[in-house]
């Protein structure tokens, strides 16, 4: 019977002490979409890319380096810093401004002469430095992700 109770009050002591650290929290890649896209006169595109917090939570986003392909083409750098505190399951944006090639500026020209009929598809693939919240330091998660640009009707120069 004694060594029962002892065996009861150590496991009672080990459930105790696992009870007093803090819970881990799960830490998964973003994901990185273009929510907006701006041509500018200059030629180049203000793209405002959306950062979804897909952990349990909130990160420190610092950066984004990846890569931009538009409808197949050779991709341009999409690189930007910035400080984002994105809380758990949340978004925000960064604007990011890029210079496209020729090929990029033509899909996208004779996508908008189809009006609202006319779509390109994108993709962009990288990593978002970030520091989640119970971590001391920062560290790279890779995003990847396909979507559609379409023009925004009565807004000229701008797609979604």
């Amino acid at each position: 019977m004694g060594r029962l109770l002892r065996y009861v009050a150590l496991g009672a002591l080990v459930a105790g002490l696992v009870a007093c650290g803090p819970p881990k929290k799960s830490v998964f890649p973003p994901t990185v979409s273009i929510q907006e896209m701006t041509t500018r006169p200059d030629g180049q595109w203000r793209l405002t890319v959306r950062i979804q917090n897909n952990s349990y939570g909130s990160m420190d986003f610092s950066s984004l380096d990846g890569e931009l392909k538009v409808a197949e083409l050779v991709p341009v750098r999409l690189h930007s810093r910035f400080d984002l505190d994105i809380p758990p399951f949340a978004a925000d944006v960064t604007q990011i401004d890029v210079l496209p090639t020729p090929e990029m500026t033509a899909t996208l020209k004779t996508a908008a002469a189809k009006g609202s009929a006319g779509s390109v598809p994108y993709s962009v693939i990288g990593s978002a430095h970030a520091k989640p919240e119970q971590e001391d330091k920062a560290r790279d998660f890779s995003f990847h992700g396909n979507d559609w640009l379409s023009p925004v009707p009565g807004i000229p120069n701008t797609w979604r």
